[in-house]
């Protein structure tokens, strides 16, 4: 599970502040407030973990990325050259059975949470990394650049343990790989260094459990094509929700959540004819209603589909990260997504990170933390806004029973202001239609 995040001069952050993050995180606030850009962080590591390029600092998208942020310049904070990027990430190590650490980090000393830091600056017209460190187990290990006209770096390293790393090459290292990974120089000038390809796993491992759903999801279609294929999930645009959900034999799930939230009374996916690649989602919406297709009921069964399938099918320990999950949702399904999540987050072992602007979602959360169904300890809920014209965050103070100590003013509207010029703009016209 991730841990902890960070960003500074990071688009309309200057510094985001170190943000504990739950089972369940909510980043709520006001339009162009910075919180999409909070969720960007992720897919954007998770981008560059899966290049193929080694010597891409940060792949920061195209047309056909998950997201698509431009060049350097465009998300460093005030398109500053001289500023530098500085990213931190925290996360617990997967454990096996015996609630030990995964055979695959065994050199990692028995480490339960790993931490991770990267400075990008802009040289030589294009991004270089400044540095990179890894913490574990109070141990410290990472490359610096040296300065100067050449790109030269070297290991630096701190803790008891990494006291026998020994110099027995050339002192200097080449460039890392992309912003996270040591060269194979390493190992060879390094003595006792062979753990730290492990590290570098790591960081690729919690990334590659990292999965993205945009705001924007297609129109549904009358006929899905499935060949047998298994999808890793929904896609970050939805266009995967039915081979995935077919993949995972997850229908009746997803159907049985599509009923909790009030937005159909059946759904089933089913080949066409005797085709076993071809298949139509069936919908009924009451049950006397006439059996239809997908896109002949409301857009807001397909729109909210790939959250769902997500939610049912990603593995233990996945990271799951919603932009406005609840377009297109009247506000009774609204507050029940709210139990969908918890319900991943509780019995699937799923960390949900979401963005909305879905009061009705966080008063069921709110409700739920009250009913003891969902403890606080388990969520991080964040209020965005911008204060002279750069982001900032508020980490909202929820009590055991689900009481926000600290409701930022105007969080969703002024809710009480409307309600009271209702009342006195109708008590005024009674008077004036009565004289």
């Amino acid at each position: 599970m991730i841990t902890r995040l960070r960003a500074e001069n990071f688009k309309s952050w200057k510094d985001t502040g170190d943000l504990r993050l739950g089972r369940l995180t909510g980043l709520f606030g006001t339009n162009s407030s910075g919180k999409t850009s909070i969720l960007q962080l992720l897919p954007l590591l998770k981008q560059t973990a899966q290049s193929p390029d080694r010597n891409r600092v940060l792949d920061t998208g195209n047309q056909e990325s998950a997201i698509y942020l431009g060049t350097f310049l465009d998300i460093i904070h005030g398109h500053d050259k001289d500023a530098a990027l500085e990213l931190s990430v925290g996360w617990t190590l997967p454990r096996n059975k015996s609630a030990e650490p995964s055979p695959a980090y065994d050199q990692l000393f028995g480490a339960q949470e790993v931490s991770f830091r990267t400075s990008i600056v802009w040289e030589t017209e294009r991004p270089t990394v400044g540095l990179f460190e890894y913490d574990f187990e109070r141990q410290r290990v990472g490359m610096h650049r040296i300065a100067g006209p050449e790109e030269r770096y070297e290991l630096v390293h701190g803790g008891d343990r990494l006291e026998k790393i020994v110099l027995r090459g050339h002192k200097y290292l080449r460039s890392p790989i992309k912003c996270y990974g040591f060269p194979s120089n390493a190992l060879g000038y390094f003595k006792n260094s062979s753990f730290l390809p492990s590290l570098q796993l790591a960081f690729e491992d919690v990334f590659a459990k990292v999965h993205y759903v945009g705001p924007i999801r297609p129109y549904p279609f009358r006929v899905y094509e499935w060949g047998g294929e298994k999808p890793e999930d929904a896609g970050w645009d939805g266009e995967q929700a039915i081979a995935a959900l077919l993949a995972s034999k997850k229908v009746r799930r997803v159907a049985e959540w599509l009923k909790d939230m009030g937005l159909i009374y059946s759904f089933r996916v089913q080949p066409v004819g005797e085709s076993r690649t071809i298949y139509q989602c069936h919908v009924k919406i009451t049950p006397s209603a006439t059996e239809v297709l997908l896109p002949d009921v409301g857009f807001g069964v397909s729109q909210i589909l790939p959250v769902l399938v997500n939610c049912a099918m990603l593995p233990d320990g996945s990271t799951l990260l919603l932009e406005q999950p609840e377009i297109h949702l009247h506000p009774f399904a609204q507050a029940a997504l709210a139990d969908v999540l918890i319900d991943a987050i509780t019995n699937r072992n799923i960390q949900i990170i979401v963005e909305s602007h879905s009061e009705h979602l966080l008063r069921r959360i709110q409700r739920r933390i009250a009913r003891g169904v969902l403890e606080a300890e388990d969520t991080a809920l964040y209020f965005c806004h911008l204060k002279n014209g750069t982001s900032a965050i508020e980490k909202l103070d929820v009590d055991s029973y689900g009481n926000i100590r600290n409701w930022p003013e105007d969080f969703f509207g002024d809710e009480m202001g409307e309600l009271a010029d209702m009342t006195l703009a109708a008590m005024e016209r009674q008077k004036a239609e009565h004289k």
